[in-house]
């Protein structure tokens, strides 16, 4: 993959996506026109953080390798050199972190 250093309070995350969809009657494949867009992913990278008012660094509160919750439609697509999806978002995009 290729490296990719966001800026500020951005980071990247690799969207966690469910392959199968299991029902009462079994499992069904569903199209990717058909997936709902998934709102789970692990951070590949981070940011620096934002800066205050006073021009400090405010540290992040995710880290890279954590699993997170994020908006529904965060963050902007961008595909790899290797064709991986990942998600360029920002810190407030992140609703939690899972433990």
């Amino acid at each position: 993959m290729m490296e990719l250093q966001p800026l500020a309070d951005r980071l990247v995350v690799e969207p966690l996506e469910k392959d199968v969809e299991t029902f009462a009657g079994g499992e069904l494949v569903l199209p990717d026109t058909a997936k709902e867009k998934p709102q789970q992913g692990k951070v590949l990278a981070v940011g620096p953080g934002a800066r205050d008012e006073q021009g400090n660094r405010v540290p992040m509160d995710i880290a890279v390798g954590d699993t997170v919750i994020f908006a529904k439609y965060a963050g902007t697509s961008f595909k790899t050199d290797d064709g991986k999806d990942v998600l360029l978002m920002k810190e407030s995009d992140i609703l939690a972190i899972l433990a």
